[in-house]
């Protein structure tokens, strides 16, 4: 199979060859991974028994899909990645704020993947063999699943979707033996170690776990849809099947994982840590399955991501190749692995940098949905790779490159998305008026959207027959 030539240029017909089905399956398949499942301790974690921890991850999933899935369809009509995607509306260089955000929730959840995928592997290694299980050996598996990942992720999306297609297979076989494995010792309660409700009561709690643990989930996903459906054909397959394809593959590719995560945390007790407690409650027989389902989901999930890096990074540097930039993207994520392992704590690092992203992410996405609305899902695909020729000018120039009014409206709901937000290591001022309540989410796309609207209430959508503007 050869490697993919194509960076975030836009994509000829002629290759666009895929279709929804297998929208479900690189969802579904990716997602089947211990760096997704962790998601569904998170909950437990925070103090919550079964039902409340469920009723928080669906209702919170469920949420994030409605606001995230419609994003699949921009890049259905643009033939590029979603950051490129969004110049129609931020200008062609104020494209890179959501290249910026994408780069960053791709690195966080790479590193997320193969650190917890390293240190189950680790640990069952460690029962089978007699491993050590201290730094070195984390330390050697993380560079093993790093280099594995690298392989999928600079061959591209021809090699991942056929390994997303496997893994939806042989993770769903691997998870329903774990649902055997783990309950004998399964209960309904809250890990006993978790010491009560994180932020002290019922409802300040599940509202935090369906936000960190459910509406997370698609809402990593708000940059990188457009990287699958560039290759669906809007010609052949219509915007109603692909946006169905689409919330269908985030629904089974997240829940599925994150519902077997709090079914593990509760068997396992797991309440301060998560991959320590499952490796320790396994039975014997399943530490096979487990060490295979943690190299295998992490190498699937973690390339992706990394697949994803790789596009934003290209984006963000023109002149840089899609493989050199994945290679880039490779090395910094495999660093943040080590940090996280050797210098945080797994729930307050998780928990952080999901909210905090969340936050910056929201109003990106809430602008970019506002322009295919008033645009009617019409672009000038040659207008959107002018920042990638090194070029001036197009539709979408505005005012040298950039809309400052979307800008400006991405600016206004991060901070106060940013302000609003609470987390293990930074709870924002403006939590004293939400009663302690994390609406972030919220606030973030509301003030975003809100401002968007105002500035451009009296600007005619550009579409691809308008004039440039320098």
């Amino acid at each position: 199979m050869p490697v993919e030539k194509r960076g975030v240029d836009t994509i000829p017909e002629e290759e666009r060859t895929s279709s929804p089905r297998d929208l479900v399956a690189i969802l579904l398949g990716s997602n089947l991974c211990l760096g997704v499942i962790v998601f569904g301790w998170l909950p437990p974690s925070f103090g919550l028994g079964l039902w409340p921890s469920v009723t928080a991850i669906v209702t919170g999933t469920v949420v994030g899909i409605a606001f995230t899935a419609p994003l699949a369809l921009v890049s259905l009509r643009t033939g590029t990645n979603l950051s490129t995607s969004s110049g129609a509306q931020f200008g062609v260089r104020g494209r890179l704020v959501g290249s910026v955000v994408g780069l960053l929730l791709s690195l966080g959840y790479t590193a997320l993947t193969l650190w917890i995928g390293g240190d189950v592997m680790v640990g069952a290694l460690s029962r089978l063999t007699g491993l050590p299980d201290g730094g070195a050996s984390r330390a050697l598996m993380y560079g093993v699943l790093a280099a594995c990942t690298v392989v999928g992720a600079v061959f591209g999306y021809r090699l991942l979707l056929r390994m997303s297609k496997l893994l939806s297979v042989a993770m769903l076989a691997l998870l329903a033996l774990g649902v055997l494995a783990y309950a004998g010792d399964f209960t309904t309660a809250a890990p006993p170690d978790t010491g009560g409700y994180l932020l002290g009561s019922f409802w300040p709690t599940w509202v935090l776990a369906a936000v960190a643990a459910g509406l997370s989930g698609p809402v990593a996903f708000i940059t990188l849809l457009g990287d699958y459906t560039r290759y669906v054909s809007p010609a052949r397959h219509g915007s109603r099947k692909v946006l169905w394809a689409t919330c269908l593959g985030l629904l089974t590719g997240l829940l599925v994982p994150q519902l077997f995560g709090t079914y593990t945390a509760l068997a396992a007790r797991a309440g301060l840590d998560y991959a320590g407690p499952l490796v320790d409650a396994a039975p014997f027989w399943y530490l096979v399955p487990l060490f295979v389902a943690a190299a295998a989901g992490s190498v699937g999930n973690a390339g992706l991501m990394l697949y994803s890096m790789g596009l934003d990074l290209d984006a963000i540097v023109p002149r840089v190749t899609r493989t050199t930039a994945t290679l880039v993207a490779a090395a910094v994520a495999t660093g943040f692995v080590f940090l996280g392992s050797f210098a945080w704590s797994a729930q307050a690092a998780m928990t952080s940098f999901v909210l905090l992203l969340t936050a910056l992410g929201t109003p990106w996405a809430v602008v970019t949905l506002i322009g295919y609305a008033r645009c009617g899902g019409e672009y000038d695909a040659d207008a959107l790779q002018v920042f990638n020729r090194r070029a001036r000018g197009g539709v979408y120039w505005y005012s040298a490159g950039w809309n400052v009014r979307a800008t400006a409206s991405w600016a206004a709901g991060a901070v106060v998305g940013l302000a609003a937000v609470s987390t293990p290591l930074y709870e924002g001022p403006l939590l004293a008026l939400t009663g302690g309540v994390d609406l972030s989410f919220v606030l973030s796309g509301l003030v975003g959207g809100v401002v968007y609207a105002a500035l451009t209430a009296r600007t005619e959508p550009v579409r691809e027959a308008a004039l440039a503007v320098d």
